[in-house]
């Protein structure tokens, strides 16, 4: 048997092995990467709406799902704790504080869209979305009907009542 032939065998042997670990390998990083792309599009799905349990939750994430070890995603995990910071910081006036929030918001979602591959520039990231008046509205009245439901179960407020029928009875002989 010569040397050809002991390599062919070899070969001939070890390249299912070797095919099975590469897919393993690029499906691993596919799936490490659909787990970052879904953060990323749920935070901008949702950025208009940053109340919502989908938003927080893709933000409780990026720690979860991006690296420290590769440069492009710490600059991501960077900017995240700055916004991070900022969330918990309530020394502001509410408007400044609003438009800081809304800045670091824009910086986490460039910096995790250039990491990620896409093109946004911060303009887009920033006014590109939707968001109907009436949706706003809704939340405010909700949010109004809480409050309200809430002071009259703690005392703090009188539900108003008005008689407008009182029903005559004769007196009785």
């Amino acid at each position: 048997m010569s040397l050809t032939d002991v390599l062919m065998i070899l070969a001939t042997a070890a390249s299912p092995l070797i095919a099975v670990q590469v897919t393993r390998y690029l499906d691993d990083r596919n799936e490490i990467r659909g787990r970052k792309l879904h953060v990323f599009k749920t935070l901008m799905a949702t950025r208009a709406y940053t109340l919502s349990p989908a938003h927080v939750e893709a933000l409780n994430r990026i720690d979860l799902e991006f690296s420290s070890k590769k440069p492009a995603e710490k600059a991501v995990l960077d900017v995240w704790q700055q916004y991070l910071d900022h969330l918990g910081n309530k020394n502001m006036e509410i408007q400044a504080w609003g438009n800081k929030r809304t800045d670091l918001l824009v910086d986490l979602l460039h910096a995790m869209g250039k990491t990620l591959g896409y093109d946004f520039n911060k303009t887009q990231i920033k006014n590109g979305t939707y968001s109907p008046v009436a949706h706003g509205r809704i939340e405010s009245e909700q949010e109004r009907m809480r409050q309200l439901t809430l002071e009259l179960l703690e005392g703090k407020r009188m539900l108003p009542m008005h008689v407008t029928n009182i029903p005559h009875n004769p007196p009785a002989p």
